[in-house]
């Protein structure tokens, strides 16, 4: 606040003293088209504080203080324009203004630019912000949130239209009107606020549902895997069963053969022994036989003699 009085106070001799531009303290800057610009209010983007400098002549550069890791704004940035004499008209008209209830310091600076920073127009299409002042994650969540706020259509809010009609309504003259549009402001930023809180807890929800629909399906999956891998066991058991059937059938098979060629085998034999047995029964009959008769008759038929 002190740098707007001084300054003010600077212009204020030399209109009184009527100097010419050539001798004005802006003189000293002649050199420099850059400006430093303090007080700005956290929520104006690179677009926001363009839009307002343009009003005193093209800038060309912008560079927008943002912190490392949120990507937010802290408050100040420098602006490079296109032709010098725009400083001056900036710095003696924007400096103390009053921009969303915060004064503004607008100053000459020479900015030096570091040996990896581009200085070429970014004023213009999207703007290439520095990654040497942003972190990734600050540009992955700064990115999001713009791509939401352009793809999310909101409707405005009853306190916004409220606001709105209360702009148009009251006088610029009005000693009230500053305090009642920041009444109403308050109310907005509170609607606001309540409004975002109620699309986390949503998108809270979602996640939520998303993350157990996905635990769900994940225990099914191992719910198959588990019966796959039963059934997979259980075949192999059958299969192994089987061929332990299979082979003991066989085995058995083969022993009921080989019982049953040497029974065949021993039956012949029983028979070949019984025939042999017989055969000397009966030779044996026949001898006794032979022997019984020669005893009865020493002689022969022929030797008898008569009676």
């Amino acid at each position: 606040m002190n740098s707007v009085r001084a300054i003010q106070q600077l212009n204020k001799r030399e209109l009184e003293a009527g100097i010419t531009p050539d001798g004005s303290w802006h003189s000293d800057y002649r050199d420099t088209a850059f400006i430093y610009i303090g007080g700005l209010p956290f929520e104006l983007s690179e677009g926001d504080v363009i839009t307002i400098f343009s009003q005193y002549g093209e800038p060309v550069w912008i560079k927008l203080a943002r912190d490392k890791e949120t990507g937010k704004s802290r408050g100040f940035a420098w602006i490079k324009y296109e032709d010098q004499r725009s400083c001056d008209l900036a710095v003696d008209n924007l400096g103390g203004a009053n921009i969303m209830d915060r004064v503004l310091r607008v100053d000459h600076a020479r900015y030096k630019p570091r040996d990896d920073e581009d200085m070429k127009d970014n004023t213009m299409g999207e703007l290439s912000l520095d990654p040497g002042h942003e972190s990734d994650g600050a540009r992955r969540k700064r990115g999001k949130t713009e791509s939401e706020s352009d793809d999310d259509y909101r409707p405005m809010l009853p306190e916004e239209i409220e606001l709105e009609r209360l702009l148009a309504r009251l006088d610029e003259e009005d000693p009230m009107r500053d305090s009642l549009v920041k009444r109403q402001q308050d109310k907005v930023d509170e609607a606001l606020r309540k409004l975002k809180k109620q699309q986390r807890k949503e998108k809270e929800r979602a996640r939520r549902k998303d993350t157990h629909r996905h635990r769900d399906g994940s225990r099914d999956r191992e719910r198959r895997k588990i019966r796959d891998a039963g059934e997979a066991r259980s075949s192999r058991h059958s299969r192994r069963r089987d061929d332990r059937s299979r082979s003991r059938d066989k085995h058995s098979s083969d022993k009921q053969r080989r019982r049953a060629s040497r029974s065949r085998d021993g039956s012949d034999e029983d028979r070949r022994r019984k025939r042999a047995r017989s055969r000397e029964r009966r030779e044996d009959s026949r001898s006794r036989l032979y022997r019984s008769r020669s005893a009865a008759s020493p002689l022969p038929y022929r030797a008898r003699s008569p009676r």
